[in-house]
């Protein structure tokens, strides 16, 4: 049995997750911090597939594998340790993304991609949404330098809609907080977020 809590941070790039991220390293210092894409030979290839005009099917299974392999070397046995576990990016980019991506290839492109995770991911025990007006999050993903294919403002906005129908379907999974304010507000918001969470889950 899993005795850790699982905790994830999700939204579309721009929304300043990762900048989130490093600084709830002070605030949790126990906590074992970790990221998809990973940092494995697999995550590599993950990342090389988003720079590039990769197939989106081809691109979504390195993103699965990744996916594995961080469950199985990462998460499960933290988890099992009890410990608590942060996770920039997770399960849901893949269901909000590639939900986009195949959405031509695939009727019900989410359901199916959830489908192909049924029975061996673990699912988050809390998840951290952050929301933001897509033109915002472009700009912001400009000013660092980092375009990709991934960062245009109505592909942006289709994953946003992806990730708050995630929401919707299992709200006492999901705190959604807005990203639009400075940075350590929004950091203060989620820091409190989890700890409200880890004080109801004693």
């Amino acid at each position: 049995m899993l005795k850790g809590k699982l905790i994830t941070l999700e939204g579309i790039d721009g929304t300043g997750k990762s900048s989130i991220a490093k600084m709830l390293r002070t605030k949790f210092p126990e906590a074992v911090f970790t990221m998809e894409p990973t940092h494995s030979w697999i995550g590599e290839a993950v990342r090389r597939s988003i720079g590039s005009d990769t197939d989106p099917l081809a691109e979504l299974f390195l993103f699965v594998a990744d996916h594995a392999e961080h469950i199985a070397r990462v998460i499960r046995p933290a988890l099992r340790d009890e410990k608590l576990v942060i996770s920039d990016r997770y399960s849901d980019s893949r269901y909000a993304y590639q939900g986009a991506t195949l959405s031509h290839t695939f009727d019900n492109a989410m359901e199916w991609l959830q489908s192909i995770h049924n029975g061996w991911t673990i699912v988050p025990d809390l998840t951290i949404l952050l929301t933001i007006d897509p033109g915002i999050a472009v700009s912001r993903c400009g000013i660092r330098g980092e375009h990709t294919k991934f960062e245009k403002i109505e592909f942006l906005r289709i994953v946003q809609e992806n990730y708050l129908k995630l929401a919707e379907k299992e709200p006492q999974r999901f705190v959604i907080v807005d990203a639009g304010a400075e940075l350590e507000v929004v950091a203060r918001k989620v820091e409190s977020a989890i700890r409200g969470f880890l004080t109801a889950n004693l």
